[in-house]
C-alpha cells in the first residue's frame, strides 16, 4: 500500500471540512436512516424503489464521511503568519514572468484547495514547485512544458 500524501489545508478550509463532516454525521445520516425505516415499512423490499434510493443515498453519505475523515486525518493546517521572506505553502506571491512581463499573483495552497481561476495554485504545480523556498528578488526557471523564468517581487 502506498504512503498517504499529506493534504495541506488553510485554517478556513479545515474548518469547512469539519463542519461538513459534522453535518453529514448529525443531520444527513439520521435522515437517511429514517428514510430507510419508512421504506422498509412499506413492505416487499425487492420491488421497493424508495428503499433502493435510500440505500444508495446512505452509501453516498457514508463514502463522503469516510473521504472527509481521511482528509482530516492526513492533513496539515497551513498557518499564514503574515509577511514572510521565504515562499512556503500558504504564501501569496507576486512575480513577473520575464518573457511576457506579465505580473503573476498567486496563493500557494494544497492540492485540495487549488482554484486557478481565483489565483490559488497547488503546491504541486510547476510554478509553486519552482518558487517554494525562494526569496524576494530571486529569478527562478519554472519547469513547465514551455519553460519560463519569473522574478519574485513580493511575498505575503
Amino acid at each position: 500500500m502506498q504512503e498517504d500524501k499529506k493534504n495541506y489545508l488553510t485554517r478556513q478550509s479545515y474548518e469547512e471540512y469539519q463542519n461538513k463532516l459534522k453535518y453529514l454525521q448529525e443531520v444527513e445520516r439520521p435522515q437517511v436512516i429514517e428514510e430507510l425505516v419508512e421504506a422498509r415499512n412499506q413492505g416487499d423490499l425487492s420491488e421497493n424503489a424508495e428503499y433502493d434510493a435510500a440505500r444508495d443515498k446512505q452509501a453516498a453519505i457514508e463514502a463522503e464521511i469516510l473521504k472527509i475523515q481521511h482528509i482530516l486525518e492526513n492533513c496539515e493546517v497551513i498557518e499564514n503568519e503574515g509577511k514572510a521572506n521565504i515562499v512556503k505553502i500558504g504564501s501569496t506571491i507576486k512575480a513577473i514572468n520575464l518573457s511576457t512581463k506579465q505580473l503573476i499573483e498567486a496563493t500557494i495552497v494544497g492540492a485540495l484547495e487549488a482554484d486557478p481561476f481565483n489565483n490559488k495554485i497547488s503546491n504541486t504545480s510547476p510554478l509553486a514547485k519552482a518558487v517554494l523556498g525562494k526569496h524576494v528578488g530571486e529569478t527562478i526557471q519554472v519547469d513547465a512544458p514551455n519553460k519560463y523564468k519569473v522574478k519574485i517581487e513580493s511575498i505575503l
